[in-house]
């Protein structure tokens, strides 16, 4: 198996946790595999009745120490206030929405584009739901703002947001941060969780000699 056969499939959700302490790890997997095509899909963690005020999940604080404690992940002042306060309502429906909007002017930045907006969120405490958040992202990625604000309420962006969290329940991702190595219509799980970018190396390369 080659190679140029391979890609990558990465679920996540820009309120996930541990998507944002396993974000350096991939981030340096993937720097180490350039050949390796990433596609980057949203999986819906809190839709529907999930989507609640922070103050809803009380377990926040716990499990953010050990997602540091486990990754190195630093969890800022801004979001720590932001999580005390507790009325922020977490909608990864607006989240991934955002990040289609987002990875639609940079496709080829989709990684830095997701790392960024978790950077948003659990250092700089940004709301994900909030227009001012991507543009002062595409505003720091020399994105275009103007398409930006339209794309955030465009009927196409807002389907393919929908269309993420349905490829990924077709692919099985029940929790996150999943990323899977494709070759052809075969799937691996290839990692998540707390790995770190050697684990990571290592399951690929075993993935790789069993093929």
């Amino acid at each position: 198996m080659t190679t140029e056969q391979l890609s990558l499939i990465y679920v996540w959700d820009a309120y996930c946790g541990w998507c944002y302490g396993f974000s350096k790890s991939l981030r340096t997997f993937h720097e180490n595999n350039l050949e390796l095509p990433v596609r980057i899909v949203s999986g819906g963690l809190f839709t529907g009745e999930r989507s609640q005020p922070l103050t809803a999940y009380p377990y926040m604080p716990e499990a953010n120490s050990r997602i540091s404690q486990l990754t190195g992940a630093v969890f800022g002042t801004a979001y720590e206030q932001l999580l005390k306060e507790g009325s922020l309502v977490l909608d990864s429906e607006a989240a991934a929405i955002g990040f289609s909007a987002l990875r639609a002017l940079a496709p080829e930045r989709a990684l830095d584009l997701a790392s960024a907006m978790q950077q948003a969120f659990y250092f700089n405490g940004k709301s994900l739901s909030d227009a001012a958040t991507y543009l002062e992202l595409a505003s720091t990625y020399g994105l275009d703002e103007q398409q930006l604000i339209e794309g955030l309420t465009a009927p196409e962006t807002v389907a393919e947001a929908h269309e993420d969290f349905e490829i990924a329940l077709k692919l099985g991702a029940r929790s996150y941060p999943t990323l899977l190595l494709q070759k052809g219509d075969e799937i691996f799980e290839l990692g998540g969780g707390a790995m770190t970018a050697d684990k990571l190396e290592a399951r690929f390369a075993g993935l790789i000699a069993h093929q």
